[in-house]
């Protein structure tokens, strides 16, 4: 049986809620298929489920607290879902360097992902945790 287009969004609100939001380990062997591969990883990064749950479990969960992903659109055609969305958080540990500030952080997210038999399969993203960085950054250092 084919997926729907809302049955792949809702496999992608899942994925945001439940692996994002509250870290479910579960949840993350569920969706994300063995084969999974991320696109656009960053450089040097792991390109296949490894990398993706590390970015979660060891820099993003480390460095922001209360994590809350809020999806503001989501446009499916075929086996693909798009989502724009806000990952948000109050920067509480170390990221990419920074010490924490205890302010509140929003990282935008755009990404696409191919569901093949109820699963993520492919990802390709575009984030601000770059500027986000370096925003955070200049506010720990006075903007030296």
């Amino acid at each position: 049986m084919t997926a729907t287009i809302e049955q792949n969004k809702a496999i992608v609100r899942r994925f945001n809620k439940e692996i994002i939001e509250e870290g479910n380990q579960e949840s993350f062997r569920e969706i994300v298929d063995p084969a999974f591969i991320n696109h656009t990883a960053a450089k040097g990064m792991d390109k296949g489920p490894a990398g993706l749950i590390h970015t979660f479990e060891n820099i993003l969960r480390p460095a922001f607290s209360d994590l809350k992903v809020t999806i503001h659109e989501q446009v499916g055609e075929g086996d693909k879902v798009t989502t724009r969305k806000t990952i948000s958080g109050i920067h509480t540990g170390s990221f990419m360097g920074v010490p924490a500030t205890h302010q509140p952080v929003m990282i935008q997210v755009m990404d696409m992902v191919t569901i093949k038999d109820g699963k993520y399969y492919e990802h390709w993203g575009v984030n601000t945790m770059m500027a986000l960085a370096a925003e955070l950054k200049a506010l720990h250092t006075g903007g030296k």
